[in-house]
């Protein structure tokens, strides 16, 4: 069903826009330009309306919807980056919703079967994640997940997936839907030779490994909304493709020599820090991204849409995924992530400073919402009938009142002050003031520093910053300049991500399903997910770390 889509338009501050390379085209509108001064800008409450997401008025749809049950019902799936955040909330909810699911291959990096089993054990059938299907299944629990989860010894980053003959062989006979969720994720570059081999190379592994497979109705690929390198405007749900909407200066074969060169010549830590710089300075800044990561996620859309053949193909592109909403239980986190360091710089460290623009969009959305959309798009479009690459982006800020950053940092403050991280953490937490100027946040994050060492020493509250850092005052204002810069990309963020396709399959589902798969993102009220689930969730999540 058509639905139509509704787009706000809003004045930004700032904009990135490509430097080199040729543009993109991804982006139907422009944002328009005003100039933007030096300041800083106190965090204050952003919205004078209610914080509740208005709703879209929904079209009538048929009684039946999809079929989503219907499509799970006995299908087997081979599964990548299945003990990641994202993966394992997909299989928990893969196997909730239908008991009767066929098996679920979950490739793993193991040196061999026996570990490929413990690993399976500890990071999946014991992860409290299932505690619903412990419930569920009683004492048959255990029983229940060996039958339905075969853990697979192999490698996304080596040729043929790392799989044996025997292994791959009995997987293409079994298998209908391919879901890739593997990815080198991380916000700060990883190696590049690294983020090459998973993320560009990797699709195209499993996409020679799917067309050997006899029933094989879809593949599903994981990618990120921030794909599209440095945005402008509104992002549209276009598949990306070298020499169309990506420059045909671009090579990934020359990108892997490159990579490969680097990692032969340089040794030991040397080698980690110069394959780091080739990903980021050298190479994603010369094509218009910002990170490696994005960089290397854009190669492997790219190698999907250009050798995907008859395989019938579908693009998910979440935005910054945080913890659950919902299921299977609301707050559930694994691993400080997404904008966690950012919030705990001021509630665990007390360092009241950000560089970034208060009002830059910030476009965030549950786990459980994206692994809803990746069933859902899953089961209508399972039935093989994709004559072309369908993106879905799973995002937020195409709503009418889109998320502020300053807002997380609002309800951070308003949480933190009443609810403090720890015992010895202080409730007179100072509210986040957010500086344009990188010399404004190096400057005003040393005088934080200065004058907790000060209080420390001495009891005293002076202000002055004239004192020299200690070595441990040092690393923690390298610490934060490194986050600075890590973030600046999403902290000066002023795009959208148009969502038609994801609005449009969002009708297509009957009200049960509706309720059964969650994932509109105009009915989450920001203000109780932050301070009632997640920040509590990610309080769970710090004393977790610390008890392991």
């Amino acid at each position: 069903m058509a639905i139509t889509n509704l787009i706000a338009t809003s004045t930004a501050d700032r904009f990135f826009s490509s430097s080199f390379g040729k543009p993109n085209h991804f982006v139907s509108h422009r944002l328009p330009q005003t100039t933007h001064r030096d300041r800083v800008i106190t965090s204050r409450c952003y919205r004078a309306m209610s914080l509740k997401a208005v709703k879209t008025v929904i079209v009538p749809e048929t009684s039946d919807g999809i079929g989503i049950v219907r499509f799970l019902k006995g299908k087997s799936y081979f599964v990548t980056g299945a003990t990641g955040f994202l993966g394992k909330v997909l299989i928990e909810k893969l196997l909730r919703a239908s008991p009767e699911i066929g098996k679920i291959f979950i490739l793993m990096k193991s040196k061999d079967q026996e570990s490929a089993n413990k690993r399976l054990y500890h990071e999946i059938i014991s992860s409290d994640l299932f505690k619903l299907l412990k419930q569920m299944h009683g004492r048959s629990y255990e029983a229940f997940m060996k039958r339905r989860l075969i853990p697979i010894t192999g490698d996304i980053g080596e040729e043929n997936l790392g799989m044996n003959s025997e292994a791959a062989d009995k997987i293409s006979e079994e298998i209908d839907v391919i879901i890739n969720c593997a990815g080198r994720t991380t916000f700060d570059d990883s190696r590049y030779d690294a983020a090459l081999s998973v993320n560009a190379l990797g699709p195209d592994r499993l996409l020679h490994f799917g067309k050997k497979c006899k029933k094989l109705k879809l593949f599903l690929h994981v990618s990120t909304a921030f794909v599209t390198g440095k945005l402008e405007g509104t992002v549209l749900e276009i598949p990306l493709c070298i020499g169309e909407n990506m420059t045909s200066e671009l090579n990934i074969e020359t990108e892997v020599k490159l990579a490969s060169e680097a990692e032969r010549k340089f040794h030991g830590s040397e080698r980690s820090k110069k394959l780091k710089e080739l990903g980021y300075e050298s190479r994603a800044q010369r094509y218009g991204w910002e990170k490696a990561y994005t960089f290397t996620k854009a190669m492997g859309e790219s190698v999907i849409h250009s050798k995907r053949g008859d395989l019938p193909a579908l693009i998910i592109r979440p935005s910054c995924i945080e913890s659950s909403y919902k299921e299977p239980f609301p707050g559930w986190l694994q691993g400080i992530r997404m904008t966690a360091p950012l919030i705990l710089g001021n509630g665990k460290d007390q360092i009241p400073d950000l560089f970034g623009d208060y009002q830059s969009s910030c476009d965030v959305i549950p786990v459980d919402m994206v692994a809803n959309a990746i069933i859902a798009a899953m089961a209508k479009h399972g039935c093989g009938n994709v004559p072309e690459v369908k993106v879905y982006n799973v995002t937020s800020t195409s709503h009418v009142h889109p998320l502020r950053m300053g807002e997380i940092m609002d309800f951070s403050y308003q949480h933190l002050c009443n609810s403090p991280l720890t015992e010895t953490t202080t409730r007179n937490l100072e509210r986040m003031k957010f500086h344009s100027s990188l010399e404004e946040f190096t400057y005003s994050v040393s005088n934080a520093i200065t004058r907790k060492e000060r209080e420390m020493k001495n009891g005293e509250g002076e202000a002055e910053s004239h004192t020299t850092l200690s070595m441990k005052g040092k690393r923690t204002l390298k610490y934060f300049l490194s986050l600075a810069k890590t973030y600046q990309p999403y902290m000066f963020f002023q795009a959208r991500f148009d969502d038609t396709n994801t609005r449009s399959l969002l009708q297509e589902l009957s009200m049960e399903e509706r309720k059964m798969f969650e994932f509109d993102g105009s009915c989450i009220d920001w203000e109780h997910y932050f301070i009632n689930i997640h920040l509590p969730g990610l309080k769970r999540e710090l004393l977790r770390q610390r008890s392991s």
